[in-house]
C-alpha cells in the first residue's frame, strides 16, 4: 500500500490523498486550490497519476477546499462512489452547484468586460456539471466500517462542521488515519471532535499550527463591534463562509438582540447558498448544539434575500443594518457588490470572522492595504476593517495535541502534517516534537509513502 499526498501539502487548501493497493485506489477528500494565483492554477493542470480513475471517493466534509475538485473528475470521466456522511451530501449538493455557478458567472463577467488574458474565459466547470458529479454521493453513517475493494474505511465525527469526519483506513494489518479539519473542544455551534482510534500513520491538519485561540470572549467582541458600527451610523458588512460560519453569525446576532445586548437592526443574509445551509442546519440539528427551535428563531429574524433583486434592493437601506454574505475570504459572491456599493464610506465597518488565507482579498484587508481589486476595478478601501476571533472551526495546536493525548494513539505513530501554511505546519511540528512521542514529518506536495 501507498500514499501520494496531491494537495492539502504547504498550503490549507486543495486537499487530496490518494491511497493505493495492488488492486484498489482510492481519494481522500478531493479539493480545489483556492488563494495565490499559483496554487488556483494548479486546478487547470493535467490531472495527476489517473485521479479521474480511482475506484472511490472517501470525503471527510462538504467544505469546497476538501470537495470542490470532484466536479472536475466528473467532467474528466469518473463515474465512482463519493462515500460521506448523510449531512455533508446534503451540504455538497448546496456548495458544488454554487461554486459552478460562480465559476460561470466569473467567467461570463470577465468576457464581458474583457478583464481576462483569454478571449473566452471558460469555468473550471459549470453548475449543471456540479449538478450531475452529485449522483455519485453515497451516505455512510459515523462508526459504520465500509470496504471498497481490499481496504477498509470508517468516519469518525470531528466536529469542525456538520458531517465533518476524520477517516481511518485499514489495509494489510496497517491503519491509516486522515484527520479531516478538526473542530474545538468549547465550539458555539458544533459538537466537540470525537477521539481517533488507534492508528499507525496519521495524516494531522495543521491550519493553526503556530496559533493559539485567543482567551478573548467573541460574544463580547461581537457585540462592540455591532454597538461601534450602530454608532457609526453605516452598514456591518460581514464576510461569511456560507456553511457554518453564517449560521453562527445569525445565531449569536439573534441572541444577542434579543438579550438587548446591541440595538435591533435590520440583519440581511444575503447568500443563497448560506439560506439553504440553514435549512440543512436545522434538518440535521442533533449533528450540533443548537436546538431546533433556536435554529428556527435564527431563521424568523434574519432576512433572507435568495434572489438577485432582493439582493440588489439592500443598497437602498439608510442607516445602521447588518449584511453577512459570501464569501468568507471576499474571494468571490455577493459580498465584493457589497464591497462597491460600501467600502470608500468611512461609516462602514467590514467584519472578518474567520482565517484568511494568503492572497485573498480577506488577507490583504486585514492587512491594512489601502485599495483593493474587485472585478477589474481598484476601491479605495475607508470602512473600518475589524476581526472578530474565536470563532474558528479548527483546533488551535494546543488543542489538537489535547485531541491526540484523549486519542490514546500509540507512542510510535508517524504524524504527517497537512493543510497548513509553511510556519504553521513548521510549527506544529516542533510543538509536537517537544509534548508528544510521535515521529512528526511535514508532508511534501506530491511526495509518496510507502507502507
Amino acid at each position: 500500500m501507498h500514499l501520494t499526498f496531491l494537495g492539502g501539502c504547504e498550503t490549507v487548501t486543495g486537499s487530496k490523498f490518494l491511497l493505493e493497493t495492488k488492486t484498489t485506489r482510492v481519494l481522500i477528500d478531493c479539493g480545489l486550490f483556492q488563494g495565490y494565483k499559483w496554487l488556483r492554477r494548479r486546478n487547470w493542470q493535467p490531472l495527476p497519476l489517473g485521479i479521474q480513475d480511482v475506484d472511490a471517493i472517501v470525503l471527510t466534509h462538504a467544505h469546497l477546499d476538501h470537495s470542490g475538485f470532484i466536479p472536475v473528475l466528473y467532467k474528466h470521466g469518473f463515474r465512482g462512489p463519493v462515500y460521506t456522511h448523510p449531512a455533508t451530501i446534503g451540504l455538497c449538493q448546496l456548495l458544488w452547484p454554487d461554486s459552478g455557478k460562480l465559476q460561470e458567472e466569473d467567467a461570463k463577467f470577465y468576457h464581458r468586460h474583457q478583464l481576462s488574458r483569454h478571449q473566452n474565459p471558460e469555468p473550471l466547470y459549470s453548475q449543471a456539471m456540479a449538478e450531475s458529479a452529485l449522483n455519485l454521493l453515497k451516505p455512510v453513517p459515523f462508526k459504520k466500517t465500509f470496504q471498497i475493494g481490499d481496504i477498509q474505511f470508517t468516519l469518525h465525527p470531528v466536529g469542525h462542521i456538520l458531517g465533518a469526519a476524520s477517516v481511518v483506513a485499514e489495509h494489510g494489518g496497517v491503519r491509516i488515519g486522515f484527520s479531516g479539519d478538526v473542530g474545538r473542544p468549547n465550539d458555539i455551534l458544533m459538537m466537540p471532535p470525537e477521539p481517533m482510534p488507534p492508528v499507525d500513520v496519521l495524516l494531522l491538519e495543521s491550519t493553526y499550527g503556530d496559533l493559539r485561540h485567543t482567551e478573548d470572549d467573541p460574544w463580547e467582541q461581537l457585540m462592540d463591534v455591532v454597538n461601534e458600527a450602530a454608532a457609526d451610523g453605516g452598514p456591518l458588512l460581514i464576510p461569511s463562509f456560507s456553511v457554518g460560519r453564517a449560521q453562527l453569525l445569525q445565531h449569536m446576532l439573534v441572541t444577542l438582540m434579543a438579550q438587548r445586548k446591541i440595538p435591533r437592526m435590520p440583519i440581511f443574509l444575503d447568500s443563497p447558498m448560506a439560506i439553504k445551509a440553514s435549512h440543512v442546519y436545522c434538518n440535521y440539528h442533533e449533528f450540533h448544539r443548537l436546538s431546533a427551535a433556536q435554529c428556527i428563531a435564527a431563521e424568523e429574524q434574519v432576512i433572507y434575500t435568495p434572489s438577485v433583486d432582493e439582493s440588489k434592493a439592500i443598497a437602498s437601506q439608510y442607516g445602521p443594518h447588518i449584511i453577512i454574505a459570501g464569501s468568507g475570504m471576499a474571494t468571490g459572491g455577493r459580498i465584493l457588490h457589497h464591497f462597491k456599493h460600501w467600502l470608500a464610506d468611512y461609516r462602514t465597518t467590514v467584519l472578518f470572522s474567520g482565517h484568511q488565507a494568503g492572497g485573498t482579498r480577506g488577507a490583504k484587508m486585514v492587512q491594512g492595504v489601502e485599495r483593493i481589486k474587485v472585478h477589474g476595478e481598484w476601491l479605495p478601501v475607508k470602512a473600518k476593517i475589524r476581526r472578530l476571533n474565536g470563532l474558528s472551526g479548527h483546533a488551535d495546536y494546543a488543542e489538537l495535541g489535547e485531541w491526540l493525548k484523549r486519542s490514546k494513539l500509540p507512542a510510535d505513530m508517524r504524524i504527517y502534517l497537512v493543510h497548513g501554511e509553511p510556519d504553521a505546519l513548521e510549527a506544529m511540528s516542533d510543538y509536537l516534537s517537544q509534548t508528544s512521542p510521535y515521529d512528526v514529518h511535514i508532508a511534501d506536495y506530491m511526495g509518496v509513502l510507502h507502507f
